[in-house]
Order: structure tokens, then C-alpha cells, then sequence
């Protein structure tokens, strides 16, 4: 009888001891959700746009990345051949004697993309050939087999022949293992899996926002269309993302869109998209930026709105003057703003500007958010400006040097920054938020071509020491008030004109990019359930 006592007395204490485990688990999680309920920061990201260069493969059908058409006549030079006759979707309607249509897909070097057999799919009659890495292995009316060798590069999708009357297309290119599951999931399962857990995806390059020649609703891409290199991704596509992962969408309507396309994007987004999701509405992109064509539009529009001043000014009245009428159609259909963050874009450098647009026509009275891009910048000159940097002096650092600049110039140069556009939304009611942001280390003008700036720079954003600057570069945005945060961009190769992408390649080992690792360990502080990288 005291034996059995004593093993219901262990059996108790195991009981209680895994009661009391459990208590203190719920109670830490709770803690810990109460700690991440006032942290307002979260974290966004700008995706790298739709082009055959693109190294984040999101598309598990690569079609949809190739390049527009390039006419060739054979036996002639590159491009040299007439002009092709398309359908309104870009899909090849006949071809000259002697020419062919050529384009290029997986522009990409070192054999970041899956090698193996692609499943090549169309409708309508020709014939389809292949160069550089791809070669057929088998083929039949409507369906090709061929095998690709990423070691090689890319390659090229060739239409020699086609019937007018059943000419090519609905071309689809499938990445192996991918046939029978294209169609309900476009998505490669990579892409998917790096970005849960996100808060807001910004489709600006995604929509081709920068020069974008959509005015009307019959000019946007579709999923019917060729190539979303063209005019840029499909709002379905976008749509359907968000809600596979549960992102809020962040949309920039392109600077020449009419009041039908605005309404017409807004339905179908009120239509569509998961309704637990916000949805954050710009104007165009950097419209305050003379290099964008959206500029020299603004500042042309917005003329009959300055009475004193200059591009700048009348661009920016024009910026708030297009903007509240964008969020009052939305807030329209959405039938208020409950779930709408109406953002006015703006200069980080400039917090004069960052006023200007906010106190014109009252805008800061129609928006919620004011957004900048505080980029930790390193922008390096090629001849000595009196500030800034050269390349003459910078081509002589060490890597160290130049992180410790980063850190101790130009991250509180930042910093700065945003406490002053803080003020300035402070002052409006509005949230402050980052539309871009990140290192912004760039060499300017001729210096692109100066071969140890760019290795240097390269070097420096694979440095150990970056992943320390953005932990202290994101903690300081937190400490702030910044809301928000839209790192620019995702994946994409570190070239000349810069090392924007927190990964180069989608295959990429995470754990050994101290840029991506910095922002998911700093998403996850802020209470996302993102996947970071094995310490």
C-alpha cells in the first residue's frame, strides 16, 4: 500500500509539474504578444519587378518573365528585323518571310535556376525552336519537353514559323515538377515561404510604376498577356498573393491612370481580396523625382496650381491635388476608410517638401500616412563636390572603412531624418511610414563604371558589419515612431548600379545574408511570424 502511495504521489507531482509548465508558457506568450501589440513598426517589402534578369523566380511559369518580342531576320544583325504584328495581348499575329520572333528567359548567369526539364505548353500552330541553354527532347502539336542546363545561362524561345489564321499563343513555360500545379498556384513555394509572415507587399516595380504609360483600364496587363515585362503584373496575380499570405497590398496608381481605371482597380481589389487585409493607396512613385517621367507630368499638370515657385512646387500641389481625389474614389467603393491607409509620398531630405504636399489643397485632412524613404545613403561622386564622397578618395578604403562611414555618417544622417519627417506627421495627425528604405550605397555618373568602387560596395553589403548597421538602422526607425517599414527591395543581383536586393538570388543561403537576416530577426521582434534564418 505504500508503494502505491508513493507512485500516485510521483504521478501528482508530474502532473502539477507539467500544469505549472504550461501556465508559465501561456503566460510568456502572453507577455510576449503584449509586448509586440505596442510595437507599431512592421515590416514591408518592395518586390523586384517582372523581367527575364529577375533571380527571385516567383513564377513557377518563367513565360511570364520573358522578354517582349525581339523581331530577327535571318542571316541579318541583332533586333534588325521588321516591325512584328501583334494581338492586343502581345501574342505574334504573322511574320514576314524570312524573320522569326525571339525572346530571352532566365537571363541569369551562375545557374541560379532550376536546371532540368520544362514542360513548354501553347495553343494555335508553328513552330517553336530553342538556343543557348535549352535543347528539345521531345515534341509534339501544343507540347514541348525541353532540358535545361542552368550552367549555361539563360536561353531563348524562338518562333520561326506561325499560321495566321491559328498563330501561337498562351505559351507557358513550366519549371520542373510544376505542370500538374501551376494553374491553382502560380507561385513558386521558395517565394511563398521567404515571405511569410510579411506585413505589406509594395508593388511598385511589380507594377512597372516608374514611366508607366497606363492611362485607361484597357491599358492594364492581364493575365492573357504574353509577358508581364511589358506593362507589369496583373492585378490578380498581386491580389492573389496578398491573400496566400495574408499581406496588406500597397498599390501606386500610375501618374496618367483616369478616374475609370481608378475606380475599376478599386472594385476589383473590394472584390477579391481577403477582407481582413488594409489596403495602402499611393500616387505613382517619387513623383517629387526629376529623373521619373511622373515628375515632368506632375509639373506640367500642376502648373495651373502655382502662383509662386517653381517644378517642384507645382509638382507636389499636383501630387496632393491627384492623390485626395484617388482616395475619395477608393473611399467610395470601399465605402469609407476603415480598411485604407492613404498615403502621401515624400522626400526624406526634404521636410519643407514633406509639408508642402500635406498643406496642399489640406491633403493631410484625406491621408493617413505620410511616407519617405530614409535610406542609410552613400552615394559616391565622381569628382570631389565639396560633400559627399569621391570615387578617387572612397576606391582606396577597405571595407571596414567604408562600413564605419555608413555607420557613423550616414546612419545618423538618417536617423535624422526621420525624426524631422516625424515631427512632421506628428504635426498632421498622420502616421510616418517608409515607402522604400535600406543602405543606398551607389556610385553616381561615371563612377558606375569604376570597377573597385562597385567591388568595394558589393563586398560591403556581404559584410557581417551590414547586418549590425541595419539592427541599429531599424531599431532607431522603431524607437522613432516609424510605423511601417518597405524595405527596397527583395532579391535581386548586385550590379553597378547597385546592391538593392537583401538576397542576390533565390537560392541564396539565407543564413549567410546578413541583410536579410538583420530585417527578419527585426520583423520578428515586431510580433511577425516570419521565417528567420538558422542563427
Amino acid at each position: 500500500m505504500g508503494i502505491s502511495i508513493l507512485k500516485g504521489s510521483k504521478k501528482y507531482f508530474v502532473i502539477t509539474c507539467v500544469i505549472a509548465v504550461l501556465f508559465w508558457s501561456a503566460l510568456s506568450s502572453a507577455i510576449v504578444r503584449e509586448q509586440h501589440s505596442t510595437i507599431s513598426a512592421r515590416l514591408g517589402i518592395n518586390l523586384a519587378g517582372p523581367s527575364d534578369w529577375n533571380t527571385e523566380l516567383p513564377f513557377v511559369d518563367v513565360f511570364r518573365m520573358s522578354r517582349p518580342w525581339i523581331s530577327q531576320r535571318v542571316g541579318s544583325k541583332w533586333g534588325k528585323g521588321p516591325e512584328l504584328s501583334l494581338d492586343a495581348h502581345g501574342w505574334i499575329k504573322k511574320l514576314d518571310p524570312g524573320c522569326r520572333a525571339e525572346t530571352l528567359l532566365c537571363n541569369i548567369k551562375g545557374g541560379h535556376y532550376p536546371s532540368g526539364n520544362y514542360t513548354v505548353l501553347y495553343d494555335g500552330k508553328g513552330k517553336i525552336s530553342f538556343k543557348r541553354a535549352a535543347t528539345i527532347i521531345s515534341s509534339k502539336p501544343g507540347r514541348i519537353i525541353i532540358h535545361v542546363n542552368s550552367d549555361k545561362g539563360g536561353f531563348s524561345l524562338l518562333i520561326d514559323e506561325t499560321d495566321p489564321q491559328n498563330y501561337i499563343r498562351n505559351i507557358r513555360v513550366i519549371m520542373p515538377g510544376f505542370e500538374d500545379k501551376y494553374r491553382e498556384n502560380p507561385f513558386h513555394p521558395d517565394f511563398l515561404t521567404r515571405w511569410h509572415g510579411i506585413a505589406c507587399i509594395r508593388f511598385m516595380n511589380w507594377m512597372k510604376t516608374n514611366g508607366s504609360q497606363i492611362s485607361k483600364w484597357s491599358d492594364r496587363p492581364t493575365l492573357m498577356d504574353a509577358t508581364f515585362s511589358n506593362k507589369g503584373v496583373a492585378l490578380e496575380w498581386m491580389i492573389d498573393l496578398c491573400n496566400r499570405l495574408g499581406a496588406d497590398p500597397w498599390f501606386c496608381i500610375p501618374h496618367q491612370a483616369d478616374d475609370e481605371y481608378v475606380d475599376r482597380f478599386a472594385r476589383l481589389v473590394k472584390e477579391t481580396l481577403d477582407p481582413g487585409l488594409k489596403v495602402y493607396i499611393e500616387y505613382s512613385n517619387e513623383v517629387w523625382n526629376s529623373r521619373f517621367a511622373q515628375n515632368k507630368y506632375a509639373a506640367r499638370a500642376g502648373r495651373n496650381f502655382v502662383t509662386r515657385g517653381g517644378k517642384k512646387e507645382a509638382a507636389a500641389r499636383y501630387t496632393a491635388y491627384r492623390s485626395i481625389r484617388i482616395f475619395k474614389i477608393w473611399e467610395g467603393d470601399f465605402k469609407g476608410t476603415s480598411r485604407l491607409v492613404r498615403v502621401l509620398p515624400s522626400q526624406a531630405a526634404d521636410p519643407y517638401l514633406s509639408r508642402m504636399i500635406l498643406e496642399s489643397f489640406d491633403a493631410w485632412k484625406y491621408a493617413d500616412a505620410l511616407a519617405i524613404a530614409p535610406y542609410i545613403s552613400c552615394r559616391i561622386y565622381d569628382k570631389d563636390r565639396g560633400k559627399g564622397l569621391s570615387a578617387v578618395q572612397v576606391e582606396k578604403w577597405t571595407v571596414d572603412r567604408i562600413l564605419d562611414y555608413m555607420e557613423t555618417t550616414s546612419l545618423p544622417t538618417s536617423i535624422d531624418r526621420i525624426r524631422k519627417n516625424k515631427q512632421v506627421a506628428e504635426k498632421y495627425g498622420l502616421r510616418l511610414i517608409a515607402y522604400e528604405g535600406g543602405q543606398h550605397m551607389v556610385g553616381l555618373g561615371r563612377v558606375v563604371k569604376n570597377a573597385k568602387v562597385t567591388q568595394l560596395l558589393h563586398a560591403a553589403n556581404a559584410h557581417p558589419q551590414m547586418g549590425k548597421i541595419y539592427q541599429k538602422y531599424l531599431e532607431a526607425w522603431e524607437k522613432e515612431g516609424g510605423g511601417l517599414f518597405c524595405h527596397f527591395s527583395s532579391i535581386g543581383k548586385w550590379t553597378k548600379w547597385g546592391s538593392w536586393g537583401l538576397m542576390q538570388y533565390y537560392d541564396d543561403d539565407p543564413a549567410k545574408s546578413p541583410k536579410f537576416r538583420a530585417v527578419m530577426q527585426w520583423a520578428e521582434h515586431c510580433g511577425q511570424l516570419v521565417r528567420v534564418p538558422d542563427r
